[in-house]
């Protein structure tokens, strides 16, 4: 029986970051600092968001952080997030933390040993007996992947999946940096965390996961991802992402649907990962969808940023809340550079 995904849920942090705010303190900083700034402000104005959503307020990064400050911020405020979206999705899906026996986290924004499901499980109510599963580095893709994995983990045995995807992004901006990766992090990325419970047990969820597999292409490492140094996490973002979408990831897309038996005719509906606007644009054009097709991703940019791996989850979320009879293609690109596909049925 193919696992079933019996609950989508969601939880943001409680700052938020208006962009007009945001351009007001990036000019405070950057501003006679970074020889290009000027010149790159457009991009602020440009990214399709209104607004995103942070652990941690202005005051926290006007303050000099190092590992240890960004760290115990990530912890805080990961295992916050998990407990609001794991306990959303365990009551949209009608079920108990003790029924639960995975638990796969994912998230590649900070690191935490014990990792954060370890920090609640117990006081949550799950099984002393759960498996758990932390899952790091695969940044943007996490979200489809984590899916992925979560609905095989359902399948052999029977079981009980709990996925909670966090990504703390913010805690990345570095003001002493002035390269552009880090103007333009500084200009898309937000924090959230999305919980998804898949069942291999139960039936009638929301959809069922159908196929799943990921595509990488050689010497692409430095298209984009984390780069670390004694401050923190540093921001990779090549120029390249919306050409590559654009060049590679239609074949890409087409090879996963055509080795499971599909094409992109049997596709009635597209969950993408919104990483920017003109990632957005370069996969209508790639898909042949009409523009403005992938009007939910553009409102889930706008409204909390890129948060890297959770971002396509509150996307399928509202996907999920549309009637819909068919098949549905999700997918994200991450750091790798590593597409992550699936569909599901419904």
């Amino acid at each position: 029986m193919r696992s079933q995904l019996m609950a989508v849920a969601t939880a943001s942090p409680p700052f938020e970051l208006r962009t007009e705010d945001v351009i007001e303190e990036a000019t405070r900083i950057f501003a006679g600092r970074h020889r290009d700034f000027e010149r790159m402000m457009p991009v602020f104005a440009n990214t399709g968001i209104r607004r995103r959503q942070s652990v941690r307020p202005y005051s926290w990064f006007r303050a000099e952080q190092g590992w240890p400050e960004r760290t115990d911020a990530y912890i805080d405020g990961a295992t916050d997030l998990f407990r609001k979206a794991a306990g959303e999705a365990l009551a949209q899906a009608g079920m108990e933390a003790g029924e639960i026996d995975t638990i796969v986290t994912v998230s590649s924004t900070g690191v935490a040993t014990p990792s954060i499901e370890a920090r609640v499980m117990h006081d949550m109510g799950f099984h002393k007996n759960v498996s758990r599963i932390p899952v790091f580095g695969l940044g943007c893709a996490g979200g489809t992947t984590g899916l992925s994995l979560a609905a095989r983990l359902a399948q052999t045995p029977a079981s009980n999946v709990l996925l909670v995807v966090i990504e703390l992004c913010t805690l990345a901006f570095r003001p002493d940096e002035m390269t552009k990766s880090n103007i333009i992090a500084t200009a898309l990325f937000g924090d959230g965390a999305a919980a998804c419970v898949l069942s291999g047990k139960k039936k009638d969820g929301l959809a069922a996961i159908e196929f799943s597999g990921e595509h990488s292409w050689p010497d692409t490492l430095d298209i984009m991802g984390w780069r670390m140094d004694p401050q923190g996490f540093g921001a990779i973002f090549s120029q390249r992402i919306p050409d590559f979408v654009t060049q590679e990831l239609r074949a890409a897309a087409d090879g996963f649907l055509s080795r499971n038996g599909l094409a992109v005719d049997d596709i009635g509906q597209y969950v993408f990962h919104p990483g920017g606007a003109k990632v957005i644009s370069a996969l209508e054009q790639v898909f042949h969808l009409d523009q403005g097709t992938l009007e939910i991703e553009r409102q889930v940019l706008a409204d909390h940023g890129n948060m890297s791996a959770p971002t396509v989850l509150f996307v399928l979320k509202e996907a999920l809340k549309k009637p819909f009879t068919g098949r549905r293609f999700v997918s994200a690109l991450g750091p790798g550079f590593t597409s992550s596909f699936a569909t599901m049925v419904s």
